[in-house]
């Protein structure tokens, strides 16, 4: 199945949207590790319906105008990928969740390192919101596009609450990106 993509510009920076035929199969960073997502060859395509819709819907969301995606998704990853990247579409616009609460959510509390792992290899960021995932103390931790965008998208998504990054302790030991 062939892959398409386009370069977006954001307020996180420029993202690059890979899709199938079937839905978004990706949002990937500037400098994103490129072990994290593995693409088989990609045609760039502005114009192919999925990433159209995805670029519109991001526009909505960074626009504060939309709060949750409806593009279509084409997840790629073990089942266990997959049930935690549905567990993290669950988590609501403006909310945080902890490794532990989404492994308790899956019925396996033991399980929050390989929620971790999974949501290392999130392969749409944004939309997939593992960004609304912190430590367990608090802190921020590994994301593909960085702490300071992570930080940037919690910002963004309580900027009508009394909320801000000053408030989120950053762990600067997570900046290797690890979970």
């Amino acid at each position: 199945m062939s892959l398409f993509y386009q370069c977006v510009l954001s307020p996180v920076g420029e993202l690059t949207l890979v899709a199938s035929s079937r839905g978004l199969v990706a949002v990937l960073w500037e400098n994103d590790d490129p072990l994290r997502v593995r693409l088989s060859d990609l045609a760039e395509d502005p114009q192919q319906r999925i990433l159209v819709q995805a670029e519109s819907e991001l526009k909505e969301y960074f626009a504060g105008q939309r709060r949750a995606f409806s593009v279509p998704l084409d997840l790629r990853g073990t089942s266990f990928q997959r049930q935690v990247w549905e567990a993290l579409l669950g988590i609501p616009f403006g909310e945080t969740r902890t490794y532990g609460q989404l492994a308790r959510t899956l019925g396996n509390p033991k399980a929050s390192r390989a929620v971790g792992s999974a949501n290392r290899c999130n392969p749409v960021s944004i939309i997939v919101p593992c960004h609304r995932v912190i430590g367990t103390s608090g802190k921020l931790t590994g994301f593909a596009g960085g702490l300071e965008a992570k930080a940037y998208l919690l910002d963004f998504e309580n900027r009508d609450k009394a909320f801000s990054t000053a408030e989120i302790r950053v762990s600067r030991g997570a900046a290797r990106q690890s979970y």
